[in-house]
């Protein structure tokens, strides 16, 4: 996994609820697992932006709902800070749904992007409406 140049503070825990971004037919994302997270025993697994997540979909298509997906997070509510000084702040909590390689499975993404998930997945970008 290619590093960040920024340390988002990681918010999003299990049972975070996550508006999904793209036009893959999820609506609502449940975060039950967060890819690659090593930790201590009974904590409760975390993630920020520019993570892979493992959601289950709680709103959309109904041949979508109740099934397993991955997700990258593109925004976060809670404001972290860059290296630059600049910090970092988006309205709600949003995720795109990807396959094992990080590539998107819808084609258009309606909202803007932060800039630490289109490092790590730059397929991302390509489907991006803005990166900030």
């Amino acid at each position: 996994m290619k590093a960040l140049r920024a340390k988002p503070v990681k918010v999003l825990g299990v049972g975070s609820y996550l508006k999904c971004d793209d036009n893959s037919g999820a609506k609502e994302l449940m975060i039950i697992g967060v890819v690659g997270y090593k930790g201590v025993r009974s904590r409760v697994p975390k993630a920020g932006v520019g993570d892979m997540v493992i959601c289950s979909v709680k709103k959309g298509n109904p041949k979508m709902v109740s099934t397993i997906v991955k997700a990258v997070i593109i925004r976060q509510k809670k404001e972290y800070r860059r290296f630059s000084g600049v910090r970092i702040a988006f309205e709600d909590n949003a995720a795109v749904v990807v396959n094992e390689e990080g590539v998107p499975v819808g084609t258009e993404i309606k909202g803007i992007v932060a800039r630490e998930a289109v490092e790590r997945y730059p397929k991302i970008a390509a489907i991006s409406q803005g990166v900030v």
